[in-house]
């Protein structure tokens, strides 16, 4: 009788309350606010650590960095199961998979646009220059947080916003975020072609040659430097 009553309960939940549970809603909106919130995290780290003022940003259109973004959704989709156990396991756990996920999205832009954006190769612990044990530290820091503290904060917040109107702008914003990441990709990948002397052959090549130069992609991207330059 009572699982029958918790079920009914899920159910009625599910059905009026915005992004109850783990769904495409609750994680898109972990992605898009964690963006925002990587973009404020680098930026303060920038000023007190390196006392300069720069764009933090991972897109062309907006204060949103994909890596913080993606982070938190493979943490919370990844720890939301072991949120109940002891604090030390989930900082280890939080360690190893924000380490490797730094790691891949390092080795992944230099793949795609022969670009790196952060070189640890001078500090003790560096694994390629790709991440090393004290980011890694930081990567724990802040899962632990994220799950004891941050996305049960964050999830409730999140189904506060009105069905109807969480639905639509959600769809609104996640378009908005697919071109942004697209078009920036696309961007960067131009850049590329232009650094290896490949001259725009059609109309989306001009396009991007006229509204991103390099110019405008240095701003954007202060810290992105070629791999032979590195």
């Amino acid at each position: 009788m009572e699982e029958t009553i918790g079920l009914r309960t899920t159910f009625e939940k599910k059905r009026c309350v915005f992004a109850y549970g783990m769904n495409f809603y609750k994680l898109f909106w972990v992605y898009l606010i964690s963006s925002f919130l990587g973009v404020i995290l680098e930026t303060l780290w920038c000023l007190i650590i390196q006392h300069k003022l720069e764009f933090r940003w991972g897109v062309i259109y907006g204060p949103f960095n994909a890596v913080y973004g993606f982070g938190a959704v493979i943490m919370t989709l990844c720890l939301n199961k072991i949120s109940f156990l002891r604090d030390l396991w989930i900082f280890i756990i939080c360690m190893f998979i924000g380490g490797a996920f730094e790691y891949i999205c390092s080795v992944f832009q230099e793949a795609v646009l022969n670009t790196v954006s952060w070189d640890y190769s001078g500090e003790i612990g560096s694994f390629g220059g790709r991440t090393s044990l004290l980011f890694a530290f930081f990567w724990g820091l802040l899962g632990l947080l994220w799950v004891k503290d941050i996305y049960p904060r964050l999830s409730q917040l999140i189904e506060k916003i009105p069905m109807k109107t969480g639905k639509i702008l959600t769809w609104i914003l996640f378009i908005y975020m697919i071109f942004n990441l697209l078009i920036s990709e696309a961007a960067l990948i131009r850049q590329r072609q232009r650094n290896q002397g490949v001259t725009a052959s059609n109309s989306i090549e001009r396009f991007l040659d006229e509204n991103y130069s390099d110019e405008f992609l240095m701003i954007m991207y202060p810290n992105a430097m070629n791999v032979e330059n590195k």
